[in-house]
């Protein structure tokens, strides 16, 4: 058998695969026919076959896949129907809770800069406290700053 031979057979037998696909039989000769499918017909007695009921009981239908499914889900319904409404559970537990998550957006960027200047105050004393300080401003500052925050934790306790 030649390439060419064996092409023109699998051409042959791809177009009557198509062809069966599509509901038409293929004869020898290449003459179209119907293609009978038996769903429901029993070619042996020529009568037409009927579903018995064990076959349509024991089939695996959606009215059976979901026949307590209904039930089930209206009883749950009345149990958490029955269950008392907590208000405390439908409120939030802070009523201002959507004005801080605001807030600590804004107030990530000022908290950042309160530490840098805790830091800087720090240093300024520490440099102060032991006299190495080259920049005798900034000790001077610092501890302006201290005795400032004495007397105005003093006039507080007052």
């Amino acid at each position: 058998m030649s390439l060419a031979e064996a092409s023109e057979a699998r051409k042959a037998r791809l177009e009557a695969l198509r062809k069966r696909k599509a509901g038409e039989a293929v004869d020898q000769e290449g003459k179209l026919q119907p293609l009978i499918k038996n769903r429901n017909f029993d070619p042996n007695s020529r009568t037409v076959k009927k579903a018995t009921r064990d076959e349509v009981a024991n089939g695996d239908t959606v009215e059976n896949n979901v026949k307590g499914l209904a039930a089930l889900i209206i009883a749950e319904d009345e149990k958490r129907r029955a269950q008392e409404l907590d208000i405390f559970n439908i409120a939030p537990k802070r009523p201002n809770w959507d004005l801080k998550r605001e807030m600590d957006k804004k107030l990530a960027k000022l908290e950042r800069r309160t530490q840098e200047s805790i830091h800087t105050l720090i240093r300024q004393r520490l440099a102060a406290q032991k006299g190495e300080s080259d920049d005798i401003v900034g000790a001077m500052r610092a501890q302006e700053l201290q005795n400032a925050s004495e007397t105005l934790s003093d006039e507080d306790e007052d």
